[in-house]
């Protein structure tokens, strides 16, 4: 908010007066008898501004003088934008003009400071003179989002700021923080977040040094999400005892089709997320120590290149595939069989999601990928699979012979559920006879069908930092049973 702003709200309106030309007590009282919000304590009052952003927890003043002097004392959430174009999603914003002024006014604390729309370069004084002020000295969250184009042949960003070192002084207190756009320097200083539990790159630049030693200095880090984020040198290794939720995301191309990610030692790693955005998903995983890890996906078995352990086989039962429960992939239902063979890594998977996308890689079962064996079954088929999910399912004759299999083999499946485009019950019955439910392997089985939701396949995108959501795969609507 600008200092002219700021100081309109706060003068204080014309007085009432009365016949003899004395200001009106009774209507003072009747004034402070209908406002019951100022009657609440400060403490309270000031809780309840501080969630507000900052431009309209200014506009506050005005309500009451109750309200006058609070502004400055409550912890300040502040959002700037570089560019304010007439969009209403940005109406709460402050411009970049007025942050110095708010931020040399302010006392602090700070609980929120987002600043987005600017461009590498351009502010880089006025970031380090906010950073090193009092008022974000005790910050909370972070958002710093820096806009940028992605070259094409490289999936890097053309240009990325530097992120600034300031930032840093928040370290000890900050909860939440989201980098975009940014490079991390080489000669970066030692950290330490002892509760920084929430942490989102998207299109960061970081050697890996630097980054195993940024989660190494996250004590009490239970989120991450990646999404374009390359190493400058080395791989990005994840050590954490603390992670429990991890979405890594990778742009296709030649650069970052040789990035890594490395699970190195994550004992409380529950999820492993893969969002799946882009059309080619390409990513590359290699999971060494994760024993809790107990939902994995969505990847593409054509594109993705999953590495279970060097030295240990898919069927060791030392291996951590044996704590998935719930398993997401994506496929053009030509590779039956290749997939199963990966259902093999995961002998005690509970929930299978099917995601059927049409790609221009067709994927197709390769000539050594062995067929299915009934004399060697597939464990989770015989003794855990619970539920069957196939999304965006069209019905053809390749789609349906992959659900056939499952209709047919899975043992002790409760329920197949099938989400089409565009559902007909009167189609349920040739649907049935296709699928050759009468025959299916366990008599118990409900068939399902129903509407595909509007972007049901990017939910688990949504959950990544939501650790409450027990399946980030599972739609809640309604299913018509069949």
């Amino acid at each position: 908010m600008e200092k002219t702003e700021v100081a309109a709200v706060a003068a204080p309106g014309p007085e009432r007066l009365d016949s003899d030309g004395n200001a009106s007590k009774r209507a003072d009282c009747d004034e402070a008898d209908s406002d019951l919000i100022s009657k609440l304590p400060d403490d309270m009052l000031s809780a309840i501004m501080s969630l507000l952003p900052t431009k309209d927890a200014g506009r506050t003043q005005v309500l009451s003088r109750r309200w006058r002097p609070l502004w400055h004392a409550v912890p300040l959430n502040l959002d700037a934008r570089a560019e304010l174009p007439g969009n209403p999603a940005h109406a709460h914003t402050v411009p970049v003009s007025a942050v110095s002024t708010i931020v040399s006014q302010h006392p602090g604390p700070a609980r929120r400071f987002s600043f987005t729309g600017f461009h590498a370069g351009d502010f880089d004084a006025q970031m380090e003179s906010w950073f090193r002020s009092r008022a974000l000295d005790k910050l909370e969250e972070l958002h710093l989002c820096c806009h940028t184009s992605i070259d094409s042949s490289s999936g890097l960003p053309e240009q990325s700021q530097r992120l600034p070192l300031s930032v840093l002084r928040s370290a000890s207190t900050l909860l939440v923080a989201r980098i975009v756009g940014c490079r991390f320097p080489d000669d970066m200083p030692s950290m330490d977040f002892p509760v920084l539990a929430k942490l989102t790159l998207v299109y960061v630049l970081i050697p890996g040094d630097v980054f195993h030693g940024l989660l190494s200095s996250c004590h009490a880090l239970e989120s991450l999400y990646m999404s374009g984020v390359s190493a400058t040198t080395g791989s990005l290794r994840v050590t954490s005892p603390t992670l429990r939720s991890i979405a890594f995301h990778h742009w296709p191309s030649a650069k970052a089709a040789q990035a890594q990610l490395v699970i190195e030692d994550a004992p409380h790693l529950v999820r492993l997320l893969i969002p799946y955005d882009s059309q080619d998903g390409c990513v590359t995983i290699r999971v060494i120590r994760a024993p809790k890890l107990e939902i994995l996906g969505p990847f593409f078995p054509v594109l993705s290149n999953l590495i279970v352990s060097q030295g240990i086989s898919p069927v060791s039962s030392a291996n951590w595939t044996r704590s998935v429960k719930v398993l997401a992939l994506r496929s053009s239902g030509f590779a039956l069989h290749a997939v199963l063979n990966i259902l093999r890594w995961f002998p005690s998977l509970e929930k299978l999601y099917v995601i059927f996308r049409p790609h221009k890689y067709i994927e197709m079962d390769k000539e050594d990928d062995p067929l299915y064996d009934p004399l060697h079954p597939i464990e989770c088929l015989q003794a855990h699979l619970k539920l069957v999910v196939f999304k965006s399912f069209v019905g053809n004759e390749k789609q349906v012979n992959f659900a056939r299999f499952f209709v047919l083999n899975s043992k002790v499946v409760n329920r197949i559920q099938f989400e089409l485009f565009k559902y007909k019950s009167e189609s349920v019955a040739y649907q049935h006879q296709l699928l050759q439910v009468e025959k299916r392997a366990s008599r118990g089985a409900q068939i399902q069908f129903r509407n595909q939701p509007a972007r049901s396949d990017l939910d688990a995108s949504k959950h990544i930092h939501d650790l409450s959501v027990a399946d980030p795969f599972r739609n809640c609507q309604n299913w018509v049973h069949a």
